[in-house]
């Protein structure tokens, strides 16, 4: 009897000491899930704080005109790409995201300082007029230098990827492609578990040269291409199938970049797309993708006469210029109010045989920029190269660079409804203003330039800064 009492005694202490020890790991649980709002409470050594940090507003809020809606606005979550958030969560303790962290604190510090209008450190002069926030821009960039790595992916066959134009107007596409491929730039990593980045270094251009039947219009061997090439590196590497594509990236300066992109529909919807033909009307989402510029290097050099424009205080007797072929909705306009109508206004469909046409840009004040079939335009940065204040006339333009650099300080954006106020406008511009806009001109030429080899702040590293913010998850405001 007494040993039957005992046995039962023992059972209830064992089920006590049970129900006590159950109760303690749902108290621990309840803690953990309320002492943080994403769950993640005490058992994480990182706060909420330094695994999360909050998005960057890199850009003062000005009023907002037609160039100010049209800049890119970067997502505040990048697992807002995916499908799935799960991935985002598994990488946040990596040694990668802990970068990445550090990096989005100090250039939310760094933007706290909006009273610098000139940057000098370490021997970089940086002129805050064209930057929305120069002191948050140049630590962007530094952080970038320190730490970003692209992955190349080694799949493919030359001509079509590996390679690219590196002449006329789809320069940027291939002098891209051919520096990361074959460049001594400090961003390549061969190992891909180092990568921030994976780069697609296929050519739109070179598919339309040599699998595209000309005339028929028909992009559909371009679409094909794309998705057996991201069949081939989703198949072969995990790393695409992590992220849906979220952290890939191709470029392309063809005017069918975007169009081929749709072979894959998440490298359309998901990936970084680095574009020339940036429409917003057309697919073109500035939250992910990057606006190239088109920069168009007859015999893959500047002409030599763009090289050293005038001198600051030279005079332009010209007040503005166009001169190009008439495509797209916005040319004939522009050609239908002022051909031949204005000696202050030189308008043309094509110059005589016996003008230049860098000559008329050196002697204009103003260069007119309209769109033809694309958004994109060569004019931009050869206006910028001459000195020659770029007048853009475009609809839904994400224009390149324009969630860090000011256009309004070294362009003028015309709406196309008022090409026949042109004159008015340009007359309008006071000789403060325009000088403003020509020190303007001079700040940003920098950042268009392709040199060989690479320098800091060149337009390679602007492309390559621009796909930095994007994987940052850094919104502009």
């Amino acid at each position: 009897m007494v040993m039957v009492t005992m046995k039962s005694y023992g059972v209830s202490v064992s089920i006590v000491l049970s129900a006590v020890f159950v109760a303690l790991i749902v108290i621990v649980f309840i803690f953990g899930r309320f002492s943080d709002n994403n769950g993640i409470g005490s058992f994480y050594e990182n706060s909420e704080e330094e695994m999360k940090i909050p998005v960057v507003e890199l850009i003062t809020t000005a009023a907002r005109t037609h160039i100010g809606e049209a800049r890119a606005v970067l997502s505040s979550e990048f697992s807002s790409k995916c499908n799935s958030t799960a991935i985002v969560t598994k990488k946040e303790n990596s040694k990668l995201e802990q970068g990445l962290a550090v990096a989005r604190a100090a250039i939310r510090k760094a933007a706290l300082n909006r009273n610098k209008s000139i940057i000098y450190k370490n021997n970089d002069l940086l002129s805050g007029q064209i930057y929305r926030n120069p002191n948050a821009f140049y630590r962007s960039y530094v952080e970038m230098e320190r730490r970003f790595k692209v992955y190349l992916y080694e799949e493919g066959e030359l001509p079509l990827v590996h390679d690219g134009p590196c002449k006329d107007i789809y320069t940027s596409e291939g002098r891209f492609i051919h520096e990361m491929e074959q460049g001594n730039n400090r961003f390549r990593t061969r190992n891909p578990e180092a990568a921030h980045v994976y780069f697609m270094p296929f050519s739109v251009t070179w598919m339309v040269k040599y699998i595209y039947h000309p005339n028929t219009y028909n992009v559909t061997p371009l679409k094909d291409f794309v998705s057996d090439y991201v069949r081939i590196i989703s198949t072969k590497h995990s790393f695409w199938n992590k992220t849906q594509g979220a952290d890939h990236f191709m470029i392309s300066c063809h005017d069918w970049g975007p169009v081929s992109t749709q072979g894959n529909a998440f490298l359309y919807n998901t990936s970084i797309r680095v574009l020339c033909n940036a429409n917003s009307s057309e697919g073109f989402n500035p939250k992910k993708d990057v606006s190239l510029p088109e920069i168009h290097l007859y015999g893959g050099k500047v002409p030599s006469k763009l090289l050293s424009p005038p001198p600051f205080n030279s005079s332009r007797p010209i007040l503005a210029f166009f001169a190009g072929g008439v495509h797209g909705h916005i040319r004939p306009i522009l050609l239908q109010q002022w051909k031949n109508r204005d000696s202050d206004i030189r308008v043309y469909e094509y110059l005589p045989k016996d003008q230049d046409y860098y000559n008329f840009m050196l002697q204009s004040r103003f260069c007119l920029c309209p769109s033809g079939y694309e958004v994109a335009s060569p004019r931009i940065v050869e206006a910028i190269y001459a000195e020659c204040i770029p007048v853009l006339l475009s609809d839904h333009y994400v224009l390149p660079f324009s969630d860090v650099l000011r256009w309004e300080a070294f362009s003028i954006q015309v709406d196309v409804s008022k090409i026949p106020r042109l004159k008015e406008i340009l007359m309008a511009v006071s000789k403060d203003e325009y000088l403003r806009l020509k020190e303007g001109l001079r700040a940003v030429r920098r950042h268009f330039v392709l040199n060989k080899p690479v320098q800091r702040f060149d337009v390679f590293h602007m492309i390559l800064h621009s796909v930095w913010l994007r994987r940052l998850n850094l919104r502009v405001e």
